[in-house]
């Protein structure tokens, strides 16, 4: 970007402007003095440099000529001028067809835009995430001070090189920038290839950049979409599989304000009583890996019924080959958040007992699943494993029947860190480990 260097004309344009006030026969006083034209001249490259070549329009070339004439009142209004035309195309930038969609307005065409009043394309600029908190909160001051202090309305008083210089600044900085422009999605579109068919990766990487590029908000709006596409049971299974594959990306980053949007979401299915809308939402949490945003009692619920599925399984035929996915969704679903106390007891006899397997062996497919499990147990976990031998279920049998079992369950025990054992139970993990 070339820097700006303006001429030194200041000596060339003092001299006239005493000699046109003087010639008019008004005082010299009306104009901005000596003193402050030459501050604001020397002053004026610094701020220039802030503004991209691009946009340094003509109006900003009437805005320096104001200055070295002593009308900062109008150079005041070039300089606003100027910034509320990029702040427009900022808007366009954005898309205007995505912006009609966020306002809820059925017509936001270019008219419209250029029709809104300052005060309302600042508010619009901030809803879309244009501009900062603080770009607002300054840029609305410019508005203030443009409307009361500038040539454009009869104005209340004057302002000084420094007033304009720190007005120009802000300008510069909080409207006419090289800031990144998210660029909206459009959301009719997005929805229609959704519901199109299953996505293939490019398509799927695609319209996640497109979501990346846009603001929280709408992102937020996309997400909050993307949920009750999921659970609504009108949904081709292609459509939902492709609003998970999308929210996915970026589950890991959801704001505060979507992870409510998503609490209270799924609290009105609870509500109304839809279980089906329910059901697939706790599998959407479940698939996000944000089931610590769930009720404790509805992380009991889930990890209880898996854990009652694998041991339905583990004591079936061929419980060997069938074991490994519903071990695996039981340790995905209790890596995702501390474990109700309520359902610790359950949870841990079912690992150990399907870990240790039977007088015939084991699942040595789903063994990966159970000794990650076991090494995660936290130190209530480890109290409930080393008190399982001594208690009356299938796990104390198998052991005092099967000396393969009693085997295992030591090789388990021997996973568990010494740290995380209580007391309590410290003698028999030590007799264990013998």
């Amino acid at each position: 970007m070339t820097d700006v260097n303006l001429p030194a004309i200041i000596k060339n344009t003092l001299p006239v402007l005493d000699d046109l006030t003087a010639a008019l026969g008004i005082p010299r006083s009306i104009l901005a003095s000596d003193e402050e034209i030459g501050s604001a001249w020397s002053s004026l490259p610094s701020v220039l440099n802030k503004i991209p070549a691009e946009l340094r329009t003509e109006q900003l070339a009437k805005m320096c000529i104001a200055v070295a004439s002593g009308l900062f009142d109008s150079a005041l209004n070039y300089v606003w001028n100027c910034s509320i035309v990029e702040l427009r195309e900022k808007v366009k930038r954005f898309g205007l067809n995505v912006v009609s969609q966020i306002t809820g307005k059925p017509s936001f065409d270019e008219q419209v835009l250029i029709d809104l009043k300052d005060a309302d394309l600042l508010n619009l600029c901030l809803k879309l995430n244009l501009i900062t908190e603080d770009g607002f909160y300054f840029l609305d001051q410019c508005r203030d001070i443009r409307n009361n202090f500038s040539a454009a309305h009869p104005g209340v008083g004057n302002i000084d090189n420094h007033e304009f210089i720190a007005f120009t600044n802000r300008c510069a900085k909080y409207a006419l920038n090289n800031e990144y422009n998210p660029v909206g999605v459009d959301l009719a579109g997005f929805l229609i290839a959704i519901k199109a068919g299953k996505f293939t990766p490019e398509q799927t990487n695609q319209w996640v950049l497109r979501i990346a590029k846009t603001h929280e908000a709408q992102q937020g709006l996309i997400f909050g979409t993307m949920h009750g596409i999921y659970c609504d049971p009108a949904s081709h299974e292609e459509a939902r599989v492709n609003a998970l594959a999308i929210t996915s990306e970026f589950a890991k980053g959801f704001s505060p304000k979507a992870k409510s949007d998503f609490i209270n979401r799924h609290h009105d299915y609870i509500a109304k009583g839809d279980e089906k809308r329910h059901k697939a939402s706790q599998q959407f949490f479940e698939k996000l890996q944000i089931l610590d945003l769930l009720d404790a009692h509805e992380v009991h619920s889930l990890i209880s019924n898996a854990a009652k599925k694998l041991m339905a399984v583990h004591q079936s035929y061929d419980n060997f080959y069938n074991e490994p996915p519903f071990a695996e969704r039981l340790r995905t679903l209790s890596e995702q958040g501390a474990t109700p106390d309520t359902v610790k007891q359950e949870l841990v006899e079912t690992i150990v007992t399907c870990a240790v397997g039977n007088q015939y062996g084991v699942s040595h497919l789903a063994t990966p699943h159970y000794r990650k499990l076991i090494r995660g147990f936290s130190p209530a976990e480890v109290e409930i494993m080393l008190s399982l031998p001594s208690e009356k279920n299938i796990l104390a049998r198998r052991m005092k029947f099967s000396s393969p079992c009693n085997e295992r369950y030591k090789e388990f025990v021997n996973l568990i860190d010494p740290s995380t054992v209580p007391s309590k139970v410290a003698s028999a993990y030590a007799e264990y480990l013998k």
